[in-house]
């Protein structure tokens, strides 16, 4: 069985993010969803929100595709959680050339920590690649109209946050 982990912070869960999971559906027969614990990033929602989120989104990708998806919760290194989950591929996801530059770095640092899990870059739909979750909060902050990168489920989260 091919495991794969796609870790994030996920803060919150956004059109591009869903894309990549969709389309990870396609390359494992589970996939994992490490959403990252993370508190030096100062998240707007915390943990169980966020999990609650992806968990009610990923309930129609799981009915869509057929592929048993998990959300999981990790604080640790990345490789010791895809180790944990037994996942054999990470899942990342691409926009922008400055993502790749990171993303580079990671990658051969976890080559160095354990060479047997890959890693598959996906990138994001054309429609997709400038949706970024520290950007649709900023949006909704200022009260803009943010229904065009997130659910409706997360654009009421947000509002609900941020707004009221």
């Amino acid at each position: 069985m091919r495991v794969g982990l796609y870790p994030g912070t996920f803060d919150p869960i956004t059109l591009g993010h869903i894309d990549i999971i969709r389309r990870g559906c396609a390359l494992v027969d589970r996939l994992v969803i490490g959403v990252a614990i993370n508190s030096d990033k100062g998240p707007l929602f915390d943990l169980e929100e966020r999990v609650n989120m992806i968990s009610e989104e990923s309930r129609l990708l799981n009915l869509e595709t057929g592929i048993e998806i998990i959300v999981h919760p990790f604080e640790n290194l990345l490789i010791d959680c895809a180790r944990d989950v037994g996942a054999s591929i990470i899942l990342r996801g691409l926009r922008a050339v400055a993502d790749f530059e990171y993303e580079y770095q990671m990658v051969g640092m976890n080559r160095q920590l354990d060479s047997s899990i890959e890693t598959v870059f996906l990138m994001a739909e054309a429609h997709h690649q400038a949706i970024s979750s520290k950007l649709v909060k900023e949006i909704c902050g200022l009260r803009g109209d943010v229904s065009k990168f997130v659910t409706p489920k997360v654009n009421m989260a947000l509002k609900g946050r941020l707004i009221n």
